[in-house]
C-alpha cells in the first residue's frame, strides 16, 4: 500500500486497522464528533459516512475539526521524532554516519530505524547523507578555487568517495563549479499533438522536456554549455520521449540528467512514483514526503521540475481537486491527465 498514492479507500482500511505506520502520513476526521485523529487512535470506529481524511492536522482544523485528546494527532509521536532527530544528526555530520550510532541516538534497533526513516522520508539514511554531501559539494565547488578543497569541505574523507557519488550523475566537479561550461547537449524541437516540444540532453540523458520553449529558454538554463541540435545518435533517444508523450505513463527507462536540492530530488523522485491515472494534491504530497507541512515547498519544487511528462508533475493537482497550476498550461494538463484516464472536470 505504501508503493502507491493512497486512495480514500485504503486511508479508511488503515484506519480500521488502526496501524501506526501511517500516523503522521494523513489524519482521519470525524465530522459527527468534530474531532480528528491519528490512524492508529485506539477509540471505537466511527460511520464510513460522517469520516473525511486530511493530509494534515492543519487542513483538517481549517475544516472546523480539534484533535483528539486521546492520540493527540497534533503532537510528533515517537516515530516522526526519531525521523527528525536522524535528519538533525545526518545534518550536522562532518561525514558518514552509521546506522547503529542513529540507531542507539534514537533508541530504535538500526533495522526497524531504517524502515521508519526510508518510510517518512523516501530513501535510506545513508542515500540521504549522500545526497545532502552532493550538494553541499555543490555549493563548495562554487565558491572555491580548487576542487580538492571543496570536496574535503563538503563533508568527504577523500576525492575518491566525492568521485564514486558523482558517477552517473552526469555533472562533474567543473560543472559543478563552472555552471555547466564545457558540456555538450543536443537539442531538438519537434511539433506533437500537445505543440511545439523541445527535448534536450546531455551525455547522461534528458535534461530538458518542455513545451512552447525555443532556443533562448535551454539557454537561459545551461548558460555555458554548448548547445547542438542533435543528429542521427540523437534521434533513437527523441523518438523515444516523443512516444512518452503522446502516451503518458509510459518511458520510465528514458534515462534522466537532473540536477536539484535534495529536497527537489526527494520531490521528483516522489513524482515518478505517482501511478499513471493517479492524482495527489500538493498537501498529499508532501504529507508522503514525511513533511506534511510543506505543501508550499513542495509547489515550488514542481514548479522546478525542467523535465515535464517524464517527471509527472501533472499528476499533483489543487486539494479542492481542481488543476491548480502548470508552467505550460492547463490545457495541456488537462490533456495529459484525460491520455491517462484521470477524470478533469
Amino acid at each position: 500500500m505504501t508503493d502507491k498514492p493512497l486512495t480514500d479507500d485504503d486511508r479508511w482500511q488503515i484506519a480500521l486497522a488502526k496501524d501506526r505506520r501511517f500516523d503522521g502520513v494523513f489524519v482521519t476526521g470525524v465530522h459527527s464528533t468534530g474531532i480528528y485523529c491519528r490512524p492508529s487512535c485506539p477509540a471505537r470506529a466511527p460511520k464510513r459516512e460522517n469520516v473525511r481524511f486530511y493530509a494534515t492536522p492543519d487542513a483538517a482544523e481549517a475544516a472546523g475539526l480539534r484533535a483528539c485528546k486521546r492520540c493527540a494527532p497534533d503532537q510528533q509521536s515517537r516515530e516522526e521524532g526519531a525521523v527528525l532527530r536522524v535528519l538533525e544528526i545526518l545534518r550536522d555530520a562532518e561525514g558518514p554516519v552509521s546506522l547503529e550510532s542513529l540507531g542507539a541516538a534514537t533508541d530504535y534497533s538500526p533495522t526497524h530505524l531504517q524502515r521508519v526513516f526510508t518510510r517518512a522520508v523516501g530513501m535510506s539514511p545513508a542515500a540521504y547523507s549522500r545526497a545532502l554531501r552532493r550538494e553541499r559539494a555543490g555549493e563548495a565547488l562554487s565558491r572555491e578555487d580548487r576542487v580538492t578543497d571543496a570536496i574535503y569541505e563538503a563533508g568527504y574523507g577523500a576525492p575518491s568517495r566525492f568521485y564514486e557519488d558523482m558517477k552517473g550523475s552526469g555533472m562533474t566537479p567543473s560543472d559543478w563549479r563552472d555552471g555547466g561550461a564545457g558540456r555538450t547537449i543536443n537539442y531538438a524541437l519537434v511539433e506533437t499533438t500537445l505543440g511545439q516540444m523541445l527535448v534536450a540532453a546531455s551525455e547522461k540523458g534528458v535534461c530538458t522536456l518542455s513545451f512552447n520553449e525555443g532556443v533562448e529558454e535551454l539557454r537561459v538554463r545551461f548558460p555555458k554549455a554548448e548547445l547542438m541540435e542533435g543528429g542521427n545518435a540523437f534521434r533513437d533517444l527523441l523518438d523515444r520521449v516523443i512516444a512518452a508523450v503522446e502516451a503518458p505513463g509510459t518511458g520510465q527507462d528514458i534515462p534522466l540528467d537532473v540536477k536539484g536540492t535534495v529536497f527537489q530530488q526527494r520531490v521528483w523522485e516522489a513524482l515518478r512514483q505517482i501511478p499513471a491515472g493517479e492524482t495527489l494534491s500538493y498537501g498529499e504530497l508532501a504529507a508522503k514526503l514525511g513533511k506534511p507541512k510543506a505543501s508550499r515547498a513542495v509547489g515550488g519544487a514542481n514548479g522546478a521540475n525542467n523535465i515535464a511528462v517524464l517527471i509527472p508533475c501533472h499528476r499533483v493537482i489543487a486539494a479542492d481537486g481542481s488543476l491548480g497550476g502548470y508552467a505550460y498550461g492547463l490545457e495541456i494538463k488537462a490533456e495529459l491527465l484525460r491520455r491517462e484516464g484521470k477524470a478533469t472536470d
